[in-house]
């Protein structure tokens, strides 16, 4: 029996953070604190809320703080100085930027002419591509590779080297497979402090090549995601499967992070051809 959340249970429980941002605008938001107010993985559940909501949870504390700056600038005589620092800006300079980049006007002028304009919520961009999605039973991986950390797109940074050291260690093969594990969410993680992992799987009972780490990716049920196309697009994939697929198939997501397969070369393979499965486990 499938007991995950369907769409409307879904969007209850992003409610309930929504609820809690608003409740608490004027503090750091802990994001595991948010997972659990969901009721979602920690390693899946801002994707959803980005794809359903359209924003970053970032962007949605952005937005309401400065929506609440705005009528703070017409219905009180508050110094700008104390709304920016509410606002969470570093002084008025910051501030002053922002609010003219939203609303058009600066605080001043905005303030002199007495007028809240309302700052509607954005209606979630949609992407319109479709995806292949299918559910597979997986079985364990045994990876040997590198960590890499920073932008996921200089991930062959780490591939390289692995693939190389496997190679010396002969321990390459027809059924290796290059897999690549993505512990942060780009949405939540600055590029710099981004986690993976470069593997390339062992045959069982292999020895790991000498330098090179091991990683389990856990076996069971996945939904995997083809995508055909440069790595560059990837991220449209993503915000679809979390934001439109996920949602309405009534899935949930497995405490553990995604992963890519990689069924083609990139040194060898046009990009327009590039065969990426994304795979998210879910829970039985």
């Amino acid at each position: 029996m499938n007991n995950a959340p369907d769409f409307q249970t879904c969007q209850q429980r992003l409610m309930r953070v929504s609820a809690y941002i608003h409740d608490h605008l004027d503090e750091e938001l802990d994001f595991a604190r948010l997972a659990e107010i969901a009721c979602l993985s920690p390693w899946h559940w801002h994707r959803i809320y980005r794809g359903v909501h359209g924003e970053t949870i970032a962007a949605t504390v952005r937005r309401l703080r400065l929506h609440r700056a705005a009528g703070e600038l017409v219905n009180s005589d508050a110094p700008v100085e104390a709304i920016a620092k509410r606002a969470g800006s570093s002084g008025v300079p910051a501030f002053t930027r922002l609010f003219k980049a939203t609303y058009g006007i600066t605080p001043a002028a905005y303030r002199r002419a007495g007028r809240h304009t309302m700052f509607d919520q954005p209606v979630p961009e949609r992407n319109h591509d479709m995806y292949d999605v299918t559910l597979r039973d997986m079985e364990e991986r045994r990876l040997a590779g590198l960590p890499h950390r920073g932008s996921y797109m200089e991930i062959d940074r780490a591939f390289g080297p692995a693939a190389g050291m496997m190679a010396a260690a002969g321990a390459l093969g027809p059924q290796t497979e290059m897999i690549g594990v993505y512990y942060d969410d780009p949405g939540l993680t600055e590029e710099k402090d981004l986690n993976a992992f470069a593997g390339l799987t062992l045959a069982d009972g292999a020895d790991v090549p000498q330098g090179l780490e091991t990683r389990l990716v856990s076996g069971g049920r996945y939904a995997v995601l083809t995508h055909k196309g440069p790595y560059a697009e990837l991220h449209k994939a993503y915000h679809w499967f979390y934001g439109s697929w996920l949602p309405a198939a009534g899935h949930e997501p497995a405490d553990a992070p995604p992963c890519e397969i990689y069924r083609n070369d990139p040194r060898d393979t046009p990009p327009a051809e590039l065969i990426t499965e994304i795979c998210v486990p879910l829970k039985a």
